[in-house]
């Protein structure tokens, strides 16, 4: 059961970092409330109690949002957003020791500047509406922070803003708190987004089972997924949609069926967990279940991998000597 637990709290992972990297905040909102006692964790054992490790926390909620594009691996987002906070406090450890001078403002290349990488940006249109409410005075500084590619130090923003680098901390520090606050304050919308996509999807999961049973698995197929679907097992592919309308028929045909058991729902990954139901005749036919793991592109499924529960091990009867 735990690990059938931790695949489905990959999955959700997965599918809530997908959704950020494509624009959507309120996943990324979902995202830190999910890993916010793990990246606490981290922060304590580095910094100790203290006000260093809030500031951290808010901190890697900035970088995360200027970052999250960069996940290679959208199931693994928990270890990254640690990483992200250990970082963050080595980064605090550091300038505790000693502060480096800065001879001279390295202005940003032409091609790399706030405005072009806040454009480029898959949260864009959040972080530009975040932005804009606050005052001037917090804007540019927090602006040059976290999305300049060459203006981001205390120095170098004081320096470009002409003010003390005393102001740079406070006015930062202000607009941190400001724009966290907004972003986790999106994870309440995010909580009914989910449940009305997971609804939806529990709903699309027993319709889907009982066009099957009818015979018109194929229509569901011609209407939801892609033409260029692939089936894979692992990341090898075994077929297309023949391979799928073959499997569902050879299954119903020896009398197994399933059954919705858990669903997580994101806008580009669809995991349906099934409950197998085996025939009286033949209560081995099939393990007893299966995730339907579903990748959608332009809003069809293109990608469907099939993952077997494992059979239970065999309970073993101790024989008394």
């Amino acid at each position: 059961m735990s690990t059938l637990l931790m695949e489905a709290a990959r999955a959700e992972d997965a599918a809530l970092t997908l959704a950020a990297q494509q624009g959507e905040a309120s996943a990324l909102g979902l995202l830190l409330e999910r890993h916010r006692p793990g990246m606490r964790a981290v922060a304590l054992s580095l910094l100790g109690p203290g006000p260093d490790v809030d500031d951290v926390m808010q901190d890697a909620a900035l970088a995360a949002l200027r970052g999250v594009g960069e996940v290679r691996d959208p199931a693994a987002v928990g270890p990254w957003l640690r990483m992200v906070v250990r970082n963050r406090c080595r980064k605090v450890l550091r300038s505790a020791r000693r502060t480096e001078p800065v001879e001279e403002v390295p202005l940003p290349p032409l091609l790399t500047t706030p405005e072009r990488v806040l454009d480029g940006h898959a949260l864009r249109d959040w972080i530009w509406t975040a932005v804009e409410e606050l005052s001037p005075a917090l804007r540019l500084p927090v602006v040059l922070r976290y999305f300049s590619t060459g203006v981001s130090s205390y120095q170098q923003i004081a320096e470009a803003c002409a003010i003390p680098v005393g102001t740079v901390r406070s006015r930062l520090s202000q607009a941190r708190t400001a724009l966290v606050r907004t972003l986790e304050a999106t994870a309440a919308g995010g909580h009914e987004d989910t449940r009305r996509r997971t609804a939806a999807s529990w709903l699309e999961a027993h319709e889907t089972l009982a066009a099957a049973e009818r015979g018109e698995f194929g229509k569901v197929v011609a209407d939801r997924y892609s033409p260029e679907v692939s089936l894979l097992s692992g990341r090898q592919r075994l077929g297309g949609t023949g391979l799928l309308l073959a499997g569902m028929d050879l299954d119903l045909s020896a009398g197994v069926r399933q059954r919705p058991a858990h669903v997580i729902a994101g806008r580009s990954l669809i995991v349906w967990e099934m409950d197998l139901i085996n025939p009286p005749d033949a209560p081995d036919h099939c393990p007893p279940g299966v995730a339907w793991i579903m990748t959608l592109d332009g809003g069809r499924i293109d990608r469907v991998s099939l993952y077997h529960t494992p059979r239970p091990d065999p309970v073993r009867e101790d024989v008394a000597a």
